[in-house]
């Protein structure tokens, strides 16, 4: 049986590059959290995180990743040298069965939230399926997907929310999803980047506002989130997708220490158990 990941007496943090472009900035990225994650050894949960698929581009001529043979490769390095739980995310049935070995956690991405097909497939996985609410569903809407992942004995189900569609060019986050998603009894985490998004409002892409992370993460934990989801990049402006609202690598740490500190003040009564 595939051991729980989820450790409440932590913050949960799934985190990386948006797309595996290359080992090079895997490894720079790998090599940050890994400095973060053993100074907070004792209140945070690293998962390092990365596409090697971006299948749902904006325009047809954008670049997709490095493909799952080679992406799968990299990851499998990114676990060996930093000892970090790796995810990823499937938009097809049979990939689930490929990226399972390496893999700790499969991601279900949002638009394809409700595809039948697709969550057998990664409940059958034996790995914790981690499932973004698309942005067409309202919170209550996540105990049918959820409800799908409990009838085929998924042995762990995370819920993350990554905003909801509001008008055309905008999401918005609706506070109250997190209470209503813990009535699924299950972990909920929110996507503090893609939250940021702007679909529709760049030139062939995706754009959208990273000063607003902080805050909206923020929010999220005071209302209830147990943990965050952030991508990171070394060098957003050039990165191979997202580049509006993955934050920079050298500002990460202080994003999330100003997280962390919420998260603590908010758990003080497990902190009180612990030496900090």
């Amino acid at each position: 049986m595939h051991p729980s990941l989820f450790n409440p007496s932590k913050l949960l943090l799934i985190a990386g590059p948006c797309a595996l472009e290359s080992s090079h900035i895997a490894h720079e990225v790998a090599t940050t959290l890994r400095r973060i994650q053993d100074q907070n050894e004792k209140t945070l949960q690293v998962i390092f995180k990365a596409s090697f698929d971006k299948a749902n581009r904006t325009h047809i001529n954008n670049p997709r990743g490095v493909g799952i043979e080679q992406g799968l490769e990299i990851l499998a390095d990114i676990k060996s040298t930093y000892r970090f739980p790796v995810l990823t995310d499937i938009h097809l049935p049979e990939q689930a069965a490929k990226v399972a070995p390496i893999c700790d956690v499969i991601q279900i991405p949002a638009f394809l939230c409700r595809q039948t097909d697709l969550l057998i497939a990664a409940a059958q996985s034996n790995r914790t399926v981690n499932i973004k609410k698309g942005q067409f569903l309202s919170p209550a809407d996540m105990q049918f997907v959820v409800g799908k992942l409990k009838t085929l004995n998924a042995v762990e189900i995370w819920q993350t929310e990554r905003g909801t569609s509001f008008g055309y060019g905008n999401l918005v986050v609706d506070m109250r999803t997190f209470p209503i998603l813990k009535e699924n009894a299950c972990p909920v985490i929110f996507d503090a980047t893609h939250s940021l998004q702007m679909p529709g409002l760049g030139v062939g892409h995706t754009s959208g506002d990273r000063r607003y992370a902080v805050p909206l993460a923020k929010a999220a934990l005071a209302a209830g989130a147990q943990g965050i989801f952030i991508e990171t990049h070394p060098n957003p402006a050039n990165a191979l997708s997202d580049q509006a609202t993955q934050i920079p690598l050298e500002n990460f740490h202080t994003l999330l220490e100003s997280c962390l500190d919420l998260w603590r003040y908010l758990n003080k009564n497990l902190e009180n158990n612990v030496d900090i």
